[in-house]
């Protein structure tokens, strides 16, 4: 990315590493790798060492795939939690949101992405399998779909639909529609169709 003439070679290599994460792009890198060159050593070495922890001890429930240290997870094995339902999310970080509304009182499935033929993501990569064996053990009376209202999310909730409501379960979906404070001449046409769709009486 850099020419090694004229930066230290360390610090190339930190440029790089830090472009390799989502969302960080060449400037960004730079701009990330000379705050740590300037920060207080004890700072970088938390970072490195948050990081190391991370890797080491943080691992995936085995029974809804959300991430934990302590397997089953914490959700899975509150008392307070409704175990008739599931609410089935794309990533953990999914959960993180759902749980900030305090609305949600029911467990989860995590499945670590979405169908999408074109990057090669197919049923066998994500959690589907793990998700019907646990339909057909516990008693499960709704499956609620909280997949992202994108075409990836949708097809995957589609697919979900046709493998559960042979069982016999109730299978939800997440209303998509207009955000609150949002103008209808900024809303796409997909969101339109779903807030038409999902409208109810007043």
């Amino acid at each position: 990315m850099e020419n090694p003439n004229l930066i230290a070679q360390s610090v190339s290599f930190l440029i790089e590493e830090l472009h390799k994460l989502p969302g960080i792009g060449p400037k960004s890198a730079q701009r990330l790798a000379f705050y740590l060159l300037r920060a207080p050593k004890e700072e970088a070495e938390s970072l490195a060492q948050a990081i190391m922890m991370v890797k080491e001890k943080v691992i995936f429930c085995s029974r809804c795939y959300n991430i934990t240290e302590v397997d089953p997870c914490a959700i899975c094995t509150s008392p307070g939690r409704d175990q008739r339902k599931i609410c089935v999310v794309e990533e953990p970080m999914d959960i993180l949101a759902l749980e900030r509304t305090g609305e949600y009182k029911g467990l989860y499935h995590v499945l670590h992405g979405a169908l999408s033929p074109m990057d090669g993501v197919g049923p066998e990569e994500l959690k589907i399998g793990a998700l019907l064996e646990r339909l057909h053990s516990d008693t499960v009376e709704e499956v609620i779909l909280a997949t992202n209202p994108n075409l990836e999310g949708e097809a995957t909730a589609m697919y979900l639909h046709r493998l559960i409501a042979p069982l016999g379960m109730r299978v939800t979906h997440l209303a998509h529609g207009l955000p609150v404070g949002g103008d209808l001449e900024y809303a796409d046409a997909i969101t339109l169709t779903r807030a038409l769709q999902g409208r109810q009486a007043m």
